[in-house]
């Protein structure tokens, strides 16, 4: 009887809508989660200076762990969708939490890898898809600007995250600080996940909008190509493409561009603070360009965005002064908000909703196969040539590549 009042009060227009919450806690999750996943450049230089590793190994890590969360992002869509985030949330809060405190124990490369390679790797395989699926869940209308809400939290981190990291190292070292953000990670994924709902009717209650779509008698069906069918596509390879060149460029950036800094004279917190700077404008990015996917499709935003970040990355590749870094950062950091944003919805274009969330975590594949590659292969040409240049050089060509990739997508016809 309750949950049939509470039904009614929400259809009536009254009561509170549970649906915020799913958002407000969702961006909390997301915020943590990739504050500290950030930070892991901030930590580069501590670890290289202790252990004497090479930079393609030390990143190596951050490789397996980009690797493991791919594939295992499509796993956690589907237990999302049979178990609930609650429980799927809890569990990557464990292996976050604890795969990051136990950081602060390694001693040798093998504990590298597998706390943070395999256990962090796993636990950031909760980290987007399953928080996105819940919230969509959740609105029938304003689905994309939630969505957007909850997207930013990946540049509310950046911009939090590493200066935090920055400032603990100092004081703490970096194992301590390791085990402190660890706990944070673990207390607040783990504890905001518990209130988590898959969907309204969980506590009686409708999706955002659902009333109005009924009476504007707009269609409800999911309608589109399935996966075997969108295999068969080109588009779905030149797609995946766009994932590898986003995946490549955004995180060789995140990963070395703290190195970089201090290499050609910038202080550990003045470093640390480029990470910020380039989560701060991503999440305008979102905002703005996400705004305008709504009126120019959502292509001609990835193009854009591509285009902004390749103007970044050729002028990264000369860059030795504070403000041409910090400049650098800006761009780079509202062109990788443009298209990220892009993303999900280039999916319901290309391929139609009836299998958006089993394509979307296919097409995280990609991002991830991407970063693993770039991180690697931009550890091994600093070893190589002790210099940066050649590998953010790469970085721009694979950023020119996505620009042609998205250029050739064609829109599915309705």
């Amino acid at each position: 009887m309750a949950s049939q009042r509470t039904r009614q009060s929400f259809k009536n227009g009254s009561g509170f809508f549970y649906g915020y919450f799913v958002v407000g806690a969702s961006l909390m999750m997301m915020s943590t989660i990739w504050a500290v996943y950030y930070a892991f450049g901030v930590f580069f230089k501590p670890v290289l200076n202790e252990f004497g590793w090479t930079r393609a190994v030390t990143s190596g890590a951050y490789s397996l762990a980009s690797i493991i969360s791919g594939l295992l992002t499509i796993a956690m869509g589907g237990l999302t969708d049979r178990f609930g985030p609650r429980v799927v949330m809890t569990f990557c809060g464990l292996l976050l939490g604890f795969g990051f405190i136990l950081m602060s124990q390694i001693t040798a490369v093998v504990h590298l890898y597998l706390f943070y390679g395999i256990f962090v790797g796993a636990g950031m395989s909760g980290s987007f898809i399953p928080l996105l699926s819940t919230v969509a869940r959740w609105f029938l209308k304003r689905r994309g600007m939630m969505t957007g809400i909850v997207a930013a939290g990946t540049g509310m981190g950046a911009l939090i995250g590493p200066p935090v990291a920055s400032r603990l190292i100092p004081i703490y070292g970096w194992r301590l600080s390791y085990a402190i953000l660890g706990s944070i990670v673990l207390s607040v994924v783990v504890l905001f996940a518990q209130f988590i709902k898959r969907d309204p009717t969980q506590i009686g209650q409708v999706p955002y909008g659902e009333k109005q779509i009924e009476q504007e008698q707009l269609p409800l069906r999911d309608d589109g190509l399935s996966l075997n069918e969108a295999v068969r596509t080109p588009q779905f390879w030149m797609f995946s493409g766009t994932g590898f060149c986003y995946g490549f460029c955004l995180f060789t950036i995140m990963v070395h561009m703290v190195p970089h800094a201090i290499e050609v004279g910038l202080s550990a917190i003045r470093a640390a603070d480029l990470l910020a700077i380039i989560g701060g404008l991503s999440i305008l990015g979102k905002v703005v360009l996400g705004r305008a996917s709504d009126i120019f499709k959502s292509r001609l935003t990835l193009v854009l965005g591509f285009i902004l970040m390749s103007v970044a990355l050729i002028w990264l590749v000369p860059a030795k002064t504070a403000w041409m870094l910090f400049s650098i950062a800006g761009i780079f950091g509202f062109a990788y908000g443009g298209c990220a944003v892009s993303h999900s919805p280039l999916v319901a274009e290309l391929f139609g909703l009836r299998s958006h969330g089993l394509m979307f975590g296919v097409f995280n594949v990609s991002v991830g196969s991407g970063s693993a590659i770039g991180l690697l292969l931009t550890g091994y040409l600093f070893d190589a040539t002790n210099s940066y240049q050649m590998a953010f050089l790469l970085c721009a060509m694979i950023s020119v590549t996505g620009i042609i990739l998205t250029a050739f997508l064609k829109m599915r016809k309705s």
